[in-house]
């Protein structure tokens, strides 16, 4: 079953920061998922100016429990870096 997941990040002062502190482990991290099948295809949401502030990305995973399970170990959910996660059923087209 696939899931797209938009991971908001905080609107602080930190929170570009928290999410160059953590970026390399999660596109590390997001390889290995990607080899075993579970990351589908991801990327940063830009502000008006460019700046990364979130994060989209499609998942697949035999049940939201086993997607609920991963995302413990996400450095971006780790770290502090998405401050807001919205999961939802997807289907990417076959076209």
């Amino acid at each position: 079953m696939q899931f797209i997941l938009s991971g908001y990040d905080g609107n602080d002062s930190e929170a570009v920061n928290r999410r160059m502190m953590a970026r390399e482990q999660h596109l590390q991290n997001a390889l290995k998922l990607k080899e075993k099948g579970n990351f589908i295809w991801g990327g940063a949401l830009l502000d008006s100016n460019g700046i990364m502030k979130g994060s989209v990305v499609v998942y697949e995973y035999e049940t939201r429990d086993d997607l609920d399970k991963m995302l413990k170990t996400e450095p971006y959910v780790t770290g502090g870096v998405w401050k807001r996660i919205e999961i939802e059923k997807f289907k990417l087209a076959d076209i």
